[in-house]
C-alpha cells in the first residue's frame, strides 16, 4: 500500500491510500477513518459503500461522520465505487455504467468480467487487506447510499454472519426492475435474470436463512424515488419474508450528501449498538 494523504480530524486519523487489488486486476483506492482509540486498542469497522458517480472520498468529505465515529471508536473504511484505468471498451461512455457505477456485483460478461468484481473485493479482499494492515477487529458493519445502499444491503444479505448491522441511505431496492439496475445488470452480468436476483436485495431478502435487521432512511423530495429507488418493493418483500425492515421516510429531503449528514448519526449509533461501542 502506498498513502496518499493524510489528516488528523477529531482527533483520529483519515488516511486515504492505493494498493494493487488481485481481485480487480488493477490499483485502487480507499479512505480510512481511525478513532483515536486505535492508538491504544483495536477498535470495529463500518464499511460504507458510495453512490453513482461517487469515489472513495464524498462521504468523508460531505457526510461529516468523524466526530461521532471518534467519539464511539469507530474505524470508517470507504473504498471506490468502481475499478479504475482499465479503459475498456465503453467504461466511460455514461455516467451510469462503467467508471464510478460499479454496482458492486462480480461481472461475468466480457469486456467487464477482467476486472468489475467490486462484490468480492468489498466483501472479501479489501476487509482482509483492513484487518492485516491496520489496528480493528473482525467485527464490522456496512452502509451506503443510493448505488451503495444496494451495495449494503446485498452484502449483508448475502453474509449475515459477517456484519454486525446494516443500514442504507436511499438505495436501490429493486434494481432488476429500475432503468439504473437494468442496465448494469444487463452489461455486467448478462441477460439471465436468474443472475440478477444473486444481487437483488427484494430477491435475497426472500431467500435469507439468517435474517439481518435492516435501517432504511429514505427522503420523500427524492427524485429518484419512484422510478429508480423503489422502497415500496422492499417493503413488500420484508413484510411478505417476516424480515424486520425500519423503513424512515424523512419529508422534504432529497437524494443530496445533505440527506445523508443530517441522518448520519442515527446510522452511527445505530452500528454503534450493534458493534459493542454503545
Amino acid at each position: 500500500m502506498e498513502i496518499i494523504s493524510q489528516n488528523k480530524v477529531h482527533g483520529g486519523w483519515l488516511k486515504r491510500y492505493q494498493h494493487h487489488s488481485d481481485v480487480l486486476n488493477c490499483d485502487m483506492t480507499f479512505t480510512l477513518f481511525l478513532p483515536p482509540q486505535a492508538e491504544e486498542q483495536a477498535v470495529p469497522v463500518l464499511y460504507w459503500l458510495s453512490g453513482l458517480e461517487c469515489t472513495d472520498e464524498n462521504f468523508m468529505q460531505k457526510a461529516g461522520a468523524q466526530r461521532l465515529a471518534a467519539e464511539l471508536g469507530m474505524a470508517i473504511v470507504c473504498p471506490d465505487t468502481s475499478p479504475r484505468g482499465t479503459n475498456l471498451p465503453g467504461e466511460h461512455d455514461s455516467w451510469d455504467l462503467g467508471s464510478s457505477a460499479g454496482f458492486y456485483v462480480d461481472a461475468t460478461e466480457q469486456p467487464w468480467e477482467s476486472h468489475y468484481k467490486m462484490y468480492s473485493y468489498v466483501t472479501k479482499e479489501l476487509p482482509e487487506l483492513i484487518t492485516e494492515s491496520f489496528p480493528v477487529t473482525d467485527r464490522k458493519a456496512i452502509s451506503g447510499h443510493s448505488m451503495g445502499g444496494h451495495g449494503a444491503l446485498i452484502c449483508a444479505l448475502k453474509n449475515p454472519k459477517a456484519y454486525s448491522s446494516v443500514s442504507a441511505f436511499a438505495p436501490i431496492s429493486h434494481p432488476s426492475d429500475c432503468p439504473w439496475g437494468q442496465k448494469a445488470f444487463s452489461h455486467y452480468l448478462g441477460n439471465n435474470k436468474d443472475n440478477w436476483a444473486q444481487f437483488d436485495a427484494c430477491d435475497l431478502v426472500a431467500k435469507s436463512s439468517s435474517p439481518i435487521p435492516i435501517l432504511v432512511d429514505q427522503g420523500s423530495a427524492d427524485k429518484f424515488l419512484s422510478e429508480q429507488l423503489k422502497p415500496e418493493a422492499l417493503t413488500k418483500a420484508c413484510k411478505d419474508n417476516d424480515f424486520a425492515l425500519t423503513l424512515r421516510m424523512q419529508p422534504g429531503y432529497d437524494h443530496s450528501y445533505f440527506f445523508i449528514t443530517s441522518f448520519i448519526e442515527d446510522h452511527l449509533r445505530y452500528h454503534g449498538k450493534a458493534l459493542g461501542l454503545l
